[in-house]
């Protein structure tokens, strides 16, 4: 029997009907089969490892796995990492792909402004250096601390993570108490209370980190006093830090000759430990650690640097106009360091210790005045010198413009509470 093309076409949808009917027997709840997902692991290991003190960059390396012909590969690419000047404390970010022993790629800060990044290419083949440039943009900002014990504390309490974290609030007042070192001694004058205001360029880079830039203006109440501070910038192109009358913030002797440190034991009479007697103390005293730097106040010339008595290892610098400098109980002198040397101010001369007649490392710190010993916290350091007169008008200018930023309303504000922080500094 010969079929028609109609038999063949209701044969086949016979057949889809019995393959549909097959179907919905064998998944009566009519679901599809779906894959199973899947499950991508990280192909790396990432983990940041420390330079710590005493430490060399070969044993963050060898951490990381790089050792033997790898060390030497390694070493042979690098440009820029110079293994005798790694600082402690350096942070190194590492990767290795999942189950290799060798590290394949390491990155470190060398600085604020360069980021190098070290790329293994393939086993045996060698490494890649790659200095990259960070571009930090830069925002104005200002803050307010109050005293309670120290610059320091004052800043840590008053200023977030959000706004500077940690390590550059410690870099904030140090720059503070650098640009007021010749005016203000923060172990000394300040008092709970008093009140510091900085203006400063806050840098933040792609990835969201901040540090500080530079201080543009400050104010810091002394015993109710205003202090200013206002950065300007010369024709020779350095820029200085003046006060509100256009008088530079540098004075011929620095306010101490310590950073940050706490006075022990100030001019006047007191009771000697070791002697147990009362007797004058005709000088100031900086607790401070072993070894700490000491600077010398003014320009001068050494006229003794050795053992003198009670003092254990002094040095004597004299100054202009019959004043003279003492600094007792250090437990070494700066290299080289002589007899008729001319050192400067600033310049480090020796480093603190406990030698002579002490109980523990200090700095013994006397300032004689045609040979009278004169409380050096009471010295005149003599006026700043002022602002060129062509460049007056100049700095008058930029004066009001970073006043108007430090404080907005133009008056001095009331003390805040403690923990304020103002926002991005503007006009109101």
């Amino acid at each position: 029997m010969t079929w028609r093309a109609s038999q063949y076409v209701a044969a086949g949808a016979l057949a889809a009907g019995l393959l549909g009917w097959a179907a919905h027997q064998a998944w009566p709840s009519r679901q599809i089969p779906v894959a199973l997902p899947l499950v991508v692991t990280k192909a790396y290991d990432e983990w940041a490892d420390t330079l710590g003190r005493n430490e060399m960059l070969s044993d963050v390396l060898a951490r990381a796995g790089i050792t033997g012909h790898e060390y030497v590969s390694f070493m042979k690419a690098t440009h820029t990492l110079n293994p005798r000047r790694m600082q402690p404390g350096m942070v190194f970010a590492l990767r290795r792909v999942k189950g290799e022993p060798v590290a394949n790629r390491l990155s470190v800060r060398l600085d604020p402004q360069r980021h190098l990044v070290m790329s293994r290419l393939a086993p045996d083949s060698g490494w890649s250096e790659t200095v990259e440039t960070i571009p930090w943009t830069t925002e104005r900002l200002r803050t307010t601390a109050v005293i309670q014990s120290n610059l320091y504390d004052a800043l840590d309490a008053a200023i977030p993570d959000s706004f500077l974290p940690s390590r550059q609030r410690v870099a904030l007042a140090w720059a503070i108490a650098d640009v007021y070192d010749w005016e203000v001694d923060f172990t000394r004058d300040l008092r709970p209370g008093d009140r510091v205001e900085v203006l400063i360029d806050r840098l933040q880079s792609p990835t969201g980190e901040k540090r500080l830039g530079r201080i543009l203006a400050a104010r810091v109440d002394v015993a109710g006093a205003p202090s200013f501070a206002f950065a300007f910038e010369g024709s020779n192109g350095a820029t200085g830090f003046y006060d509100d009358r256009g008088r530079s913030l540098r004075r011929a002797f620095l306010r101490a000759p310590l950073r940050f440190s706490h006075i022990s034991s100030r001019f006047g009479g007191r009771f000697h430990p070791i002697l147990k007697r009362w007797r004058n103390h005709e000088g100031t005293d900086y607790a401070a650690a072993y070894g700490t730097p000491v600077r010398a106040t003014a320009d001068g010339i050494v006229t003794e640097a050795g053992p003198s008595g009670g003092y254990g290892n002094l040095i004597e610098i004299r100054h202009a106009n019959g004043i003279r400098t003492r600094y007792g109980h250090l437990s070494r002198f700066a290299a080289g360091l002589h007899v008729g040397q001319r050192v400067g101010q600033e310049q480090t001369i020796g480093y603190v210790g406990s030698t002579g007649l002490s109980t523990g490392p200090h700095l013994h710190y006397e300032f004689l005045v045609n040979g009278r010993p004169t409380n050096p916290q009471r010295k005149d350091a003599g006026a700043g010198v002022p602002v060129p007169p062509e460049l007056k008008s100049r700095f008058d200018d930029v004066r009001a413009q970073l006043l108007a930023e430090l404080e907005p309303s133009g008056l001095p504000a009331a003390a805040p509470a403690l923990g304020s922080v103002a926002g991005p500094a503007r006009d109101d």
